[in-house]
C-alpha cells in the first residue's frame, strides 16, 4: 500500500504542476496583454512537455543485471540441490537461473510484470568470494535470506517502488536538461557579442546566463524534493525488509547459523578486497593472473594464513550510522536482533 500511494503521489503532484501552469496562462490571459501572454504560453508548453512526458512514460526501462556466470544444473548439481532444497523449505519456487558473480553478496531478482502483480522469470545471484570463505549452514543461511525476499514478495512489489523512482528521476533529469541547453545558448549568444566587441577593440565583461533556464530549474524543485521523500519512505521499507527475510533465514537456517553469517560477510568483505588488491591482481600489469581456479579461490589461502587477524575482526563489528537512504540497516542491529531470539538448539 505504502508503494503504490508513493506511486500514486508522484502523478498527483504532477497533475497539480499542470493545474498550476494552466492557472498562471489563464491569468496571463486575462491581464490582456498579447506579447507576454504568448510567451507565458510558449514557456507553460515547454515546462509542461517533461512533466507528462515523465507521467506518462508507460514502459520501466530494465536494470542491467550485474555481471555474472550463469549455471546450469548440469554443471553444479549440488549447489542446485541445496537451492531447489531451501526453495522447498521456504515455500516458494526456486529461481530459474542461478548466475555466479565476483562479489560479497548475494541478491535475487524477478522479471515481474503488470507492477508485479504477475510473476515473472527469477534469477538469483551468488558471489563466489561467499561460497570461497562462508561454511555450508552460513552460506545455507544467506541463500535463506534470499529466499525470504521471495516469500514475501518483495521481488514483485519492487516494480512499484522502482516505477516511480524511474518516473522521478526522468522528469527532473529532463527539466534540467532543458535547463542546461537554456544557459548553453544564453552563453554562446554571449559570448559572439565579446568575440564581436574584442575585434572592434573595445571592452568586454563576463559570461553570465543570469536566469536563463531558471523556470526549468523551478520547475524541478517539487520533483527533486518529492524523489528526496519517495527514497527516505522507500529505503525505510527496504530495510523492514531486511529484518523480515533475516527472520527467514533463522527459522530455516538457524539462529546461530544466521548470526554467524552476519558476523561473517564484513569480515570476509575486507579479506575479499585486500586480496583482490594485494595478491590476485598484483601481476595483471604483466599480463598474468593466478591459475585457473585462483583468482577467486586464492580467497582460501589468505582467509586460513591470516585466521588470526580476522578472528579480531570477527569479535568487533563494523560501527556504521543509520542513514534515512540506507537500503540495509546496519549490520550490528540486524546482528543483535537475530541473537536476541530464542535458542533453536541449531548450534
Amino acid at each position: 500500500m505504502r508503494a503504490l500511494i508513493l506511486l500514486a503521489g508522484f502523478y498527483l503532484l504532477g497533475f497539480v504542476m499542470l493545474g498550476a501552469l494552466v492557472a498562471v496562462d489563464w491569468a496571463v490571459a486575462e491581464g490582456g496583454v498579447g506579447s507576454v501572454t504568448a510567451k507565458v504560453w510558449i514557456v507553460s508548453a515547454l515546462l509542461a512537455i517533461p512533466i507528462v512526458q515523465g507521467m506518462f512514460a508507460l514502459r520501466t526501462p530494465k536494470e542491467e543485471p550485474p555481471p555474472g556466470l550463469v549455471v546450469t544444473e548440469q554443471q553444479e548439481p549440488a549447489l542446485w540441490a541445496a537451492v531447489r532444497t531451501l526453495a522447498e523449505e521456504t515455500g516458494t519456487r526456486a529461481p530459474d537461473e542461478i548466475v555466479l558473480t565476483p562479489d560479497v553478496n548475494a541478491a535475487v531478482a524477478e522479471d515481474a510484470t503488470f507492477l508485479g502483480l504477475k510473476p515473472g522469470r527469477r534469477r538469483m545471484y551468488i558471489g563466489l568470494p561467499l561460497m570461497a570463505g562462508l561454511s555450508e549452514p552460513q552460506l545455507r543461511a544467506v541463500l535463506a535470506h534470499e529466499f525470504g525476499h521471495y516469500t514475501n514478495h518483495d521481488t514483485r512489489l519492487s516494480a512499484i517502488t522502482l516505477r516511480g523512482r524511474l518516473q522521478v528521476l526522468r522528469t527532473v533529469a529532463s527539466l534540467h536538461e532543458r535547463s542546461r541547453k537554456k544557459v548553453a545558448k544564453e552563453e554562446a549568444k554571449q559570448e559572439k557579442k565579446i568575440a564581436k566587441r574584442l575585434a572592434k577593440g573595445k571592452k568586454t565583461g563576463t559570461v553570465d546566463a543570469g536566469t536563463a533556464g531558471l523556470s526549468y530549474r523551478l520547475a524541478a524543485k517539487p520533483f527533486l524534493w518529492y524523489g528526496t521523500f519517495y527514497l527516505r519512505a522507500s529505503q525505510g521499507l527496504g530495510r523492514r525488509q531486511e529484518l523480515a527475510a533475516d527472520l527467514a533465514a533463522a527459522r530455516i537456517a538457524g539462529r546461530d547459523a544466521t548470526a554467524s553469517a552476519l558476523r561473517e560477510i564484513p569480515v570476509l568483505d575486507s579479506a575479499h578486497g585486500f586480496y583482490m588488491q594485494s595478491y590476485a591482481t598484483l601481476g595483471t600489469g604483466a599480463g598474468l593472473l593466478p591459475p585457473p581456479g585462483e583468482v577467486f579461490g586464492g580467497l582460501r589461502h589468505l582467509l586460513t594464513g591470516r585466521a588470526d587477524e580476522l578472528d579480531e575482526m570477527r569479535q568487533a563489528l563494523p560501527e556504521e550510522e543509520q542513514s534515512p537512504y540506507d537500503s540495509h540497516p546496519p549490520i550490528a542491529e540486524r546482528i543483535a536482533r537475530i541473537e536476541q531470539l530464542p535458542d533453536d538448539g541449531r548450534a
